[in-house]
């Protein structure tokens, strides 16, 4: 059966308000005049909104053995970033109306570079304050990605959006598989491998430099959003990012140390993250396509949870003989559970401007819902002294992004506009 024969009346009242809205984006959206450029920009920007996070968990047992740290201060220290990346996000729309997206984006790169020099050179005062600076920083820059795409990139937003979440994965993948060999590389010192990633922050914003030059009229215009906090869907929509991304977070945070409790060296573990971690660039780019093929994204949005759930299980209960079969089934899981995220925080928006605030609000609040999930992995732990409980937790955050996420894969905007102030 066509698509056009599965529209619903409601599809077509969607479909229409969409090619009214494609006209107004038309008039706001400023003129790109190397979109090339851009896309290369955002890529490499993307590409360092996961390293300081995925970097640290390989090298947790060295850097709590070298300093000292007790099992509560290493898992604050997993949390710290995450619960950063939603109590700075709603910094991002403010700082974008006063300076410019393109802008802040540069300097907040600057700030990243900053953040990962100092957690890696300073002892334990240095390693909180750089982990604070650093997931401040991601925060506030993944709030704008979704922004920009909307306006610059409308018509091919799930497939942007997919691409750039695939490069966010890619620096993830990255940071886990390397870091333990950099650091083995220097000396067996772990300030290096985590120091190291301060070189592609510093690439990126050298990249993104000539996006600041350019005289983007869409500034010179504030915008206001009211009422989000109002909107169910709105709602909707930052519970599964929240959800979804607490158990990611989770993985980041703990996978390797939940491996290696059961028997993998260090650096096995770091790789079977860094596997995993791999694995989503291709869900990560193929599940906001295949997504978007249909009347709306409630089925992809269960069967990617579903994966996730099935991987992070068998990696936790499992025998280790087939580990790289569910770490598998882990990343083509999660590759498609946050790629979707974020899809539909451009999907169920009307603009650029609608979609910069929905942002921020969704991982603003679902950033700062998703830090209590490492922090409880950490806690049951300790209480435990073994892994296999946690798996509760996989279960109810699971389950409570299935629901949130049935909502949120509706085929609706949020029933909020930008007004020019």
């Amino acid at each position: 059966m066509s698509l056009e024969a599965k529209r619903t009346p409601e599809l077509e009242e969607l479909l229409i308000d969409a090619e009214a809205d494609d006209e107004v984006v038309q008039h706001r959206r400023p003129v790109v005049n190397r979109p090339w450029l851009l896309l290369l920009g955002l890529i490499l920007v993307a590409l360092n909104l996961r390293p300081a996070l995925s970097s640290m968990a390989p090298l947790l047992a060295d850097v709590s053995s070298s300093l000292g740290l007790s099992a509560a201060r290493a898992g604050l220290l997993t949390t710290l970033p995450v619960l950063c990346l939603g109590l700075f996000a709603p910094m991002a729309p403010i700082l974008a109306r006063r300076f410019g997206a393109e802008r802040v984006v540069l300097g907040i790169l600057l700030t990243l570079a900053a953040g990962i020099l100092l957690r890696s050179a300073f002892g334990e005062v240095g390693l909180f304050a750089g982990s604070l600076v650093a997931g401040a920083s991601i925060g506030i820059i993944g709030v704008l990605l979704p922004g920009i795409v909307k306006r610059d990139f409308a018509r091919q937003a799930g497939a942007m959006t997919g691409v750039y979440t695939m490069a966010l994965c890619l620096g993830a993948a990255l940071a886990a598989g390397a870091t333990v060999p950099l650091s083995h590389y220097f000396g067996d010192r772990w300030t290096f491998g985590l120091g190291f990633w301060i070189v592609p922050a510093l690439v990126a914003a050298l990249f993104w430099w000539p996006q600041v030059g350019q005289k983007q009229s869409a500034h010179q215009v504030a915008y206001q959003v009211k009422g989000l906090l109002r909107d169910p869907l709105a709602w909707q929509v930052t519970l599964y990012m929240g959800l979804q991304s607490s158990l990611a977070y989770i993985v980041f945070g703990w996978l390797p140390s939940i491996l290696i409790g059961r028997g993998l060296s260090a650096t096995e573990a770091g790789l079977a993250l860094s596997g995993s971690i791999i694995v989503q660039l291709f869900s990560s780019l193929a599940a906001p396509w295949l997504a978007t093929r249909g009347k709306d994204q409630r089925l992809a949005i269960v069967v990617v949870m579903l994966l996730t759930l099935g991987g992070l299980f068998g990696c936790l209960y499992a025998p280790l003989d087939g580990l790289w079969g569910w770490a598998i089934l882990l990343g083509l899981g999660q590759g498609g559970t946050f790629s979707l995220a974020l899809t539909l925080i451009v999907l169920r928006s009307r603009d650029s401007h609608v979609a910069a605030n929905l942002s921020s609000m969704a991982q603003g609040i679902g950033y700062t819902l998703a830090s209590a999930g490492p922090l409880a992995v950490g806690l049951i732990h300790d209480w435990t002294g073994g892994w296999a409980a946690t798996g509760w937790v996989f279960a109810v955050l699971g389950l409570g992004a299935v629901v949130a996420g049935l909502g949120a894969g509706r085929a609706k905007y949020v029933g909020v506009s930008s007004e020019a102030v």
